[in-house]
């Protein structure tokens, strides 16, 4: 395994502490317990957290900043953060207007962050993120997985709780952008965990594995090497069966790199991808294309199809600063 490390067991801090020395003016962190949250604190506002295992990023902590997260808990690598740290989070974060929690949904995300709403003294909401269409459950999951569509959601939603909406109003615009959104990946090799040192799962040179989870969970199938065009298609037909969209319907396509696939393949499979909806009638009225929700070094995508209305379409348009999403300033 070769792999950027002083020590295993300090890569978490020592990243953190690099984000924080990179972006001094949108972000700050805590350690003990560990999470990330907004230089200056917003006021009067939903507070708005999320947060996850580590090797995703920038999701989640590069997502914090103006027009998003007020704060990300990071937990060990594809592990949960704990309660504690979502506890942490939001006494730091709050303005009095209530903590809307973003969830993906994974057993230990899901147990964590509801134990942490329970204990929390200050009156919160969940949102549980679950746009994988390849599985309806697997041992990583309570039903569908959360992914890429987290990005689309705290976007969107930041958005809402940038412009003052209620903790109601933003649970309801978050629940419907998420119900709005289907996504489906696909990994030509494994990833490493630092600690384990070694491949998460075994890959012959000439398979894929459709449907592939963020932590390299088994997906759909595994198959045989095939052309862009016809892995995007297989992806795609899934996601829109899901989707039953309307002929007509406006969109936003993601196509999210999983860390090791580089932008030169991304945009062809977005290429790939525009043609067939296209060619179904649909109209891509908004775009992602990058690495967004990563699985540390594993190469591979995910595309993401969001239906939008115009309210959806305004909330994207709105100005967001992160570390990782910078536009509208």
């Amino acid at each position: 395994m070769k792999k950027f490390l002083n020590n295993v067991d300090t890569l978490i801090p020592e990243s953190v502490a690099g984000l924080v020395r990179a972006h001094p003016d949108l972000v700050t962190a805590s350690f003990e317990p560990t999470f990330v949250s907004r230089k200056t604190p917003a006021t009067a506002k939903v507070g708005l957290i999320s947060g996850g295992g580590s090797g995703h990023e920038p999701l989640h902590c590069g997502f914090v900043g103006k027009g998003m997260l007020d704060a990300a808990c990071i937990g060990q690598v594809f592990t949960s953060p704990t309660p504690d740290q979502m506890i942490a989070a939001a006494e730091t974060v709050d303005s009095g207007k209530g903590i809307l929690f973003i969830v993906k949904n994974y057993a230990g995300d899901s147990i964590n962050f509801q134990m942490a709403s329970e204990m929390l003294e200050i009156e919160n909401m969940l949102v549980m993120v679950d746009d994988d269409v390849a599985v309806e459950g697997s041992t990583f999951s309570v039903g569908r997985r959360g992914v890429a569509g987290t990005t689309i959601v705290e976007k969107i939603v930041g958005a809402a709780a940038e412009e003052g909406r209620d903790l109601a109003e933003c649970k309801a615009i978050a629940d419907h952008v998420n119900k709005q959104c289907a996504s489906m990946g696909v990994a030509l090799t494994s990833c490493i965990v630092p600690a384990a040192g070694r491949p998460t799962f075994d890959i012959a040179e000439d398979e894929i594995e459709m449907g592939v989870g963020i932590h390299g969970e088994p997906g759909r199938r595994r198959e045989k090497f095939k052309t862009a065009d016809a892995i995007v298609s297989d992806l795609l037909d899934a996601i829109l069966a899901d989707l039953k969209p309307a002929r007509g319907a406006e969109v936003l396509l993601h196509v999210n790199g999983f860390g090791a696939t580089p932008l030169i393949e991304l945009y062809l499979l977005f290429n790939s991808a525009a043609k067939i909806l296209d060619a179904r009638g649909l109209t891509i009225e908004r775009s992602l294309v990058g690495n967004y929700t990563t699985a540390l070094e594993m190469a591979g995508a995910s595309i993401t199809l969001c239906l939008l209305d115009a309210e959806m379409k305004r909330l994207w348009d709105a100005p967001v600063h992160t570390p990782a999403l910078r536009w509208g300033l």
